[in-house]
């Protein structure tokens, strides 16, 4: 019988490349965003399951995990990717764009991984990820509103770690410090578009690492761990 996957806040750049993956070794994955349409060619691709869901509700949210455990099963493996990207002056920020970016990049993590915790306490384990970014340990000027929603999702990783880890839930925080390639940029020209550098980080790379601590055994669990590319300062 096929593992179950999720992906909440799935795109087209490093969540759809960690769905494919998943794909191939069998995990029957159903991909969550509030745009569903942006979505069709990679459920079409890997056979996936898209649902609608804005993860900042909570009814929403609970609507999210109803109908994976109705149509398809309890999620065995759980990626909050969702985040909002909101810069700007301290003094001329719009504190509802603020809220809203707070909302998606936190609260809705919040939201997600406590569905995701009692589906997997029913199953008796699991893997809760979430991709944080450089923000998630560094603020940067003009990007508070980002800075503190990464914050508090490396906190909340931080906890669920150390209060799941003993109920066999594998809490990890990916921190991805750098720019993403594109994914529909041409691989064959020799332009900085085309990453033949490899200053960007390569959204198929990224996944390797996503799989590669999905697969730990459970004595030796990475709960934090950071990927930039080789040119990257930090």
């Amino acid at each position: 019988m096929s593992k179950v996957a999720l992906i909440v806040g799935a795109g087209s750049g490093n969540s759809a490349s960690f769905a494919r993956a998943l794909a191939a070794r069998d995990y029957k994955v159903v991909l969550a965003a509030r745009n569903t349409a942006k979505l069709d060619a990679l459920c079409t691709q890997i056979g996936a399951h898209a649902i609608s869901c804005d993860a900042t509700s909570v009814d929403s949210v609970r609507d999210l995990f109803a109908s994976l455990e109705q149509d398809v099963g309890s999620a065995e493996v759980v990626l909050y990717n969702a985040s909002a990207y909101t810069a700007g002056s301290i003094t001329v920020l719009d504190p509802e764009l603020v809220l809203d970016s707070l909302m998606q990049t936190a609260y809705g993590a919040f939201l997600v991984a406590q569905q995701a915790a009692i589906g997997m306490q029913r199953l008796g384990g699991g893997a809760l990820f979430f991709t944080g970014a450089t923000a998630s340990v560094k603020g940067f000027p003009n990007f508070a509103p980002f800075a503190m929603g990464k914050f508090a999702l490396r906190g909340l990783a931080q906890s669920l770690a150390r209060e799941l880890g003993p109920e066999n839930i594998h809490v990890a925080h990916f921190i991805i410090d750098g720019g993403i390639a594109s994914p529909g940029r041409d691989l064959g020209a020799s332009d900085a578009t085309s990453n033949a550098n490899d200053a960007e980080l390569e959204p198929d790379a990224i996944a390797q690492t996503y799989m590669a601590v999905l697969n730990q055994h459970r004595s030796a669990w990475t709960h934090e761990i950071d990927l930039r590319p080789w040119v990257e300062n930090f």
